[in-house]
């Protein structure tokens, strides 16, 4: 009897393990799936003070202003990255004139961001091809958004473009308040990952 019940006990722990496995492995598979259909933009402003925000904010601006026409074309996340890495030094000059003499810094790489709601859809946590645009030592707070698609323009483009990131991986779903990414379970995988250092 007393190895019965604890063959019982081994086998449901096997079996969450599993469960566990299978469900880390979609999850990564879907967050995987969001981040390489995304390239995203992140300003980081000189400090906190409120001149140095709305320095941040004209920065960006002019950052999507350049980037607008460059990206017009592109047809695939390989596409955007490949245009804007083609295009770092315009998008600092467009950095430069609006950042008003600050120093700046911009790079496109992989950076990780936390869970981001946008009001009508959110992005899990994760690492995401970025466009990181840094003004002087980077120490206020961030701005970010998505430059492809274009989730950075107005609400009905970020829904359509939402649509479009979506459509082949089942991550989206309609409810009452609109079109939401239903992906709680990614967020928790891409937050594990990064509080384990992976």
């Amino acid at each position: 009897m007393r190895h019965g019940r604890l063959f019982v006990i081994e086998a449901a722990g096997l079996a969450a393990l599993t469960l566990a496995l299978m469900l880390g492995t979609w999850a990564a598979a879907a967050g995987a799936g969001i981040s390489s259909a995304l390239v995203r933009l992140h300003v980081v402003a000189v400090s906190d003070s409120e001149a140095e925000q709305a320095v941040k904010l004209e920065v960006r601006d002019a950052v999507l202003g350049y980037l607008s026409p460059v990206l017009a074309d592109a047809g695939s996340p390989a596409e955007a990255r490949e245009l804007i890495a083609g295009h770092l030094e315009g998008v600092a000059d467009a950095a430069l004139t609006a950042a008003g003499g600050r120093a700046v810094h911009v790079e496109l790489g992989g950076e990780y961001y936390p869970t981001r709601d946008y009001g009508s859809f959110s992005l899990p946590a994760g690492r995401y091809m970025s466009l990181r645009v840094t003004l002087g030592e980077g120490r206020g707070h961030n701005w970010w958004c998505v430059v492809f698609p274009p989730l950075c323009l107005t609400a009905a483009e970020g829904a359509e473009a939402a649509s479009a990131i979506g459509a082949g991986g089942g991550i989206i779903a309609e409810d009452g308040a609109g079109t939401v990414f239903r992906f709680r379970l990614v967020e928790l995988w891409g937050e594990l990952r990064a509080w384990l250092g992976l």
